[in-house]
């Protein structure tokens, strides 16, 4: 969760007001460090995943409209934008969540037509109908709520995924990927010792 999950795991300092933070690992804002809320279930993607997923996007991601849903701290859709991106939607259900997202975004003076954060439950936003598909989709759901099949169904159904999307997708190891639209396939995927990541595309892209 960039992002909410349940986790014993945690990545970056923690201070007695239970604030951490995250550093911004490549792009203009590179070294730069923000803080991030640490509540219950929210953990940021740690470094070395997020220069993974990164070095996977390198040639997609400059000029992409993006959607980062379930984004916590926001550190994937924050390293998108500072590697390029044209737009980043954030989701995030916690209003304190949604507030810190706001003031990372001032701090970086993110100008506010490249950054949108929408204060709601993302699995319900997602069934309103798209207006227009987004090029990368972030999806990295709290651990143990099964919400990552009705988020894809939900985004595929409503028009928000097209056959030139790029899906990144993150989850708990011991999971199977679930199941997607013909046509869709893995390109990519890790493991670490508690997560399993992956790059998913249509066929022949």
């Amino acid at each position: 969760m960039s992002r909410q999950r349940r986790s014993q795991k945690s990545t970056g300092s923690k201070n007695a007001q239970g604030m951490g933070e995250v550093r911004i690992i490549g792009g203009d804002f590179r070294g730069r460090k923000l803080p991030v809320l640490l509540a219950d279930g929210l953990r940021p993607t740690s470094d070395r995943v997020r220069e993974t997923i990164f070095n996977w996007l390198q040639f997609d991601i400059a000029g992409a409209r993006c959607l980062d849903a379930f984004a916590g701290s926001g550190a994937i859709g924050l390293e998108a934008l500072s590697r390029g991106a044209k737009k980043v939607v954030f989701l995030d259900a916690l209003p304190k969540v949604q507030k810190q997202l706001q003031q990372n975004l001032q701090t970086l003076k993110v100008e506010s037509q490249q950054a949108q954060v929408i204060c709601t439950d993302a699995v319900h936003w997602a069934q309103s109908t798209a207006e227009i598909p987004f090029d990368v989709i972030f999806l990295d759901p709290p651990f143990h709520k099964d919400l990552m099949h009705t988020m894809l169904q939900n985004l595929f159904d409503q028009g928000w995924v097209s056959d030139q999307t790029l899906l990144y997708l993150e989850q708990e190891k011991s999971l199977a990927w679930p199941e997607l639209p013909e046509g869709w396939s893995c390109r990519k995927e890790k493991t670490t010792s508690q997560v399993r990541f992956g790059l998913f595309t249509k066929q022949d892209q």
